[in-house]
């Protein structure tokens, strides 16, 4: 299951995307626009920060800002960084990869064979859906005009 703090990231980012192109957002704005709670948010998007997937400006006209493009960023990367690996079992897992301790038999195991298929389904959606394409299914993205003179 999704948790709270994965939930709330990808809000956040998809907020960001619709703002791309406009400059950095407050915190603020972000936590009170997604209803999340601020505080919860400042560690949440300080962890994307850190990971690479979120820039920030301090002072006047700072906050956050996507990285690189919404386009490239994956939305499984997103819940990585938040929740960890996607796999349901840790035998199943490509990053964090760990043997039960219960296990007798791994390629005879059942249960690993249908969480191997679990993680399987959600990997092949979310690292293929982009933060552009979450943007998009909310509705609310807003073109920018860019000129130049």
């Amino acid at each position: 299951m999704l948790s709270s703090k994965a939930k709330y990231g990808l809000k956040a980012m998809v907020y960001l995307a619709r703002c791309e192109g406009r400059g950095p957002s407050l915190i603020a704005d972000v936590a009170e626009a997604e209803k999340i709670p601020k505080k919860f948010l400042d560690a949440i998007l300080l962890e994307m920060k850190n990971s690479g997937l979120l820039s920030s400006k301090k002072g006047k006209g700072g906050g956050y800002v996507l990285a690189k493009p919404a386009s490239r960023i994956m939305v499984g990367d997103i819940v990585r960084v938040l929740d960890g690996p996607l796999a349901p079992v840790p035998c199943v897992s490509r990053t964090a990869y760990r043997r039960c301790e219960d296990c007798i038999d791994e390629a005879a195991c059942a249960v690993r064979s249908v969480m191997q298929d679990v993680r399987d389904a959600i990997a092949a959606i979310l690292d293929n859906t982009t933060l552009a394409d979450m943007a998009i299914r909310s509705g609310r993205v807003e073109a920018v005009l860019m000129y130049d003179i």
